[in-house]
C-alpha cells in the first residue's frame, strides 16, 4: 500500500472550511513543510521478480524541496518495487492519465509533475495514475531500458484493469515532463518494442497509449541540445553514438505514434526547447496529428504552478482542449 497521507494542506482546507480560521492560521504558521500528502490505492507494476533486479535493492528515500508550507514539493529516490499511485475522480468521464514525473532519471519530481497534475485532471473528471518508475542509475541490469520496461508494463496494467477503475482502455494518455516527457516519449514511439518477458495477462494488452502530452520534454539523447543529464542518468556516462540515436524519441516517430501535444518555454534554460521543436518538425514529417505551444516565459518544470501573468501558465487548458479533439477527454 502507499504510505501517502492527506496533506495539512487538506487538513487546513477542511478546518477554514468550519469557519475555524484562527486556527488554521496558528497551525500553518507554526509548521514546518508537509512531508507527504494524498493517499490512493497503490498498485505494484511487478507481480512478482522484477527485470533487471539485482540482489542489493535501492532503498526509498524522499526529500522534501518545499520550504512553505503552502505546498509539498518531493523528490523520490530508490524506486524497488515501481507502482501506480491511483488518484480517482468525484465524477469520471472514461478517461485515464498516467503521469510520468521528471527528474532526469536521477530522481522523481512526485509533487510538482505528479500530485498537482492528478489534482487539476481529477476536477475534470480524469482518472489518473502518477508512475513511480524505476531509475535506470539505482543497479539495475541492462539499465537503458528499465523506465521503459515500467513505462510499457504501466499501459498494459491500466488496460487490463480498465473495468476495475471505470475506465476506457481505448481512452489512455500519458503526460510526461522533462526526462518524463522522454520516457512518454519513448512510449509513443517505441510500444511495439518488446523489452521484458511477458509475465501474465495484463501482457496481452497493448502498451501503445492513445494520446501524450510532452511538457518540457527531454527528446534527443543525441544532439547538441541534448540535457546531458538525463542522457548520462539513462545510459551512462560514454554511451556510444548507436546507443543515443537509438533511444532518440525525434529519431523514432512512426506512423503508429498517436496524437501529441508539446509545450515549452523559450527561456528554459536547463532543457532547450530545441528538444520539442525536433519531436514537432518529426510529428509533422510522419504526418501525425500534433500541437505544439512554445512560450516567450516560463523557464523548465513549471508544472502547474505558473500565475496567469506568465504565458506558460495557460498549457493545462490546450492540452486538455488537444485531448477533447481527439476523443480522449470529455469536454
Amino acid at each position: 500500500m502507499s504510505d501517502l497521507q492527506p496533506s495539512r494542506r487538506a487538513l487546513l482546507g477542511g478546518m477554514a472550511a468550519l469557519g475555524v480560521a484562527a486556527a488554521a492560521a496558528a497551525q500553518k504558521a507554526s509548521a514546518g513543510p508537509t512531508a507527504i500528502h494524498y493517499s490512493g490505492p497503490s498498485l505494484p507494476l511487478w507481480p512478482g521478480a522484477i527485470p533487471g533486479a539485482r540482489r542489493a535493492l535501492p532503498q526509498r528515500r524522499i526529500e522534501q524541496r518545499s520550504q512553505s508550507a503552502d505546498f509539498d514539493d518531493r523528490w523520490l529516490y530508490g524506486v524497488a518495487a515501481p507502482t501506480l499511485e491511483v488518484r480517482r475522480p468525484a465524477f469520471q468521464d472514461g478517461s485515464a492519465v498516467i503521469l510520468v514525473p521528471g527528474g532526469g532519471y536521477g530522481f522523481l519530481s512526485i509533487d510538482n509533475e505528479g500530485e498537482e497534475q492528478a489534482r487539476w485532471l481529477t476536477q475534470r473528471g480524469v482518472t489518473c495514475f502518477i508512475l513511480y518508475y524505476r531509475l535506470p542509475g539505482e543497479g539495475w541490469a541492462n539499465r537503458g531500458l528499465v523506465p521503459l520496461q515500467d513505462m510499457q508494463r504501466a499501459v498494459r496494467l491500466v488496460r487490463h484493469r480498465a473495468g476495475e477503475f471505470g475506465v476506457d482502455p481505448a481512452r489512455l494518455a500519458v503526460l510526461g515532463f522533462s526526462a518524463g516527457g522522454h520516457l512518454a516519449g519513448s512510449a509513443i514511439t517505441r510500444f511495439a518494442e518488446k523489452t521484458y518477458a511477458p509475465v501474465d495477462a495484463a501482457d496481452t494488452q497493448s502498451a501503445r497509449p492513445d494520446l501524450a502530452g510532452l511538457i518540457y520534454p527531454v527528446i534527443t539523447l543525441s544532439e547538441a541540445f541534448v540535457h546531458a543529464g538525463s542522457r548520462d542518468n539513462l545510459l551512462g556516462e560514454g554511451a556510444s553514438a548507436a546507443a543515443t540515436q537509438a533511444a532518440s524519441v525525434e529519431r523514432l516517430v512512426s506512423d503508429g505514434t498517436p496524437p501529441t501535444f508539446l509545450t515549452a518555454a523559450s527561456d528554459d534554460g536547463l532543457v532547450p526547447i530545441q528538444n520539442s521543436l525536433a519531436m514537432y518538425q518529426a510529428l509533422l514529417a510522419k504526418a501525425r496529428p500534433c500541437e505544439f505551444h512554445g512560450f516567450d516565459q516560463g523557464g523548465h518544470g513549471f508544472g502547474a504552478r505558473l500565475p496567469q501573468t506568465v504565458p506558460a501558465h495557460a498549457w493545462p487548458d490546450l492540452f486538455h482542449a488537444f485531448g477533447v479533439r481527439h476523443g480522449v477527454f470529455k469536454g
